[in-house]
């Protein structure tokens, strides 16, 4: 049963860096909805989860200091990413918050117990947190794959898995019509 969590958890990072692949700088960084949700940010803050949940929970701290959570921090500073932070340093920051989470998956069993103080039971399982991070960081694989078909129409898991139909821009024109009519015939 770890393998398998673990596994999607890997594929959901995965998703989660190729969303950047082939996007200029203002594209990863610009905030396309009202709250500012912008794919750099997302990345960005994934790292601190990958790094508090598997790190801090299970006495394991990850070694490099993330300020964003520190208790004076400005809200919401970890869900984007300031004009001195590249891309390349917020993505390998990610990456080795993961390969941290990964050590921690990998030395425990799935009935290890930490302690994540914030939440109403405190008292949780490596096999509670592998869940919990596999679920944020695939709804947050699910917000950037909206985002990402919003810039330039890509969607799906890979870059060889778009996970949809294989049809035409004419084919999905008049999808997307159709759609949009039975939308305005419910109403």
């Amino acid at each position: 049963m770890k393998e398998t969590l673990h596994d999607y958890l890997r594929k959901a990072r995965e998703a989660m860096v190729w969303k950047l692949d082939g996007l200029g700088e203002y594209d990863i960084r610009r905030p396309l909805t009202p709250s500012g949700t912008n794919l750099l940010g997302l990345v960005k803050h994934l790292s601190i989860v990958e790094a508090w949940y598997f790190g801090k929970t299970f006495d394991r701290p990850f070694a490099e200091e993330l300020p964003w959570w520190d208790d004076d921090a400005e809200p919401n500073v970890e869900m984007w990413a300031t004009a001195d932070e590249t891309r390349a340093e917020i993505v390998d920051r990610y990456q080795r918050a993961c390969a941290h989470a990964d050590a921690t998956i990998e030395a425990l069993d799935l009935d290890a117990e930490g302690q994540v103080p914030w939440w109403r039971n405190p008292t949780v399982t490596l096999h509670g947190i592998l869940v919990h991070v596999l679920a944020e960081t695939s709804r947050h694989a699910g917000h950037a794959d909206i985002l990402r078909e919003q810039l330039d129409g890509t969607a799906g898991l890979s870059p060889t898995n778009s996970n949809l139909p294989e049809q035409d821009v004419a084919w999905w024109a008049n999808y997307r019509a159709r759609v949009e009519e039975a939308a305005r015939a419910a109403v």
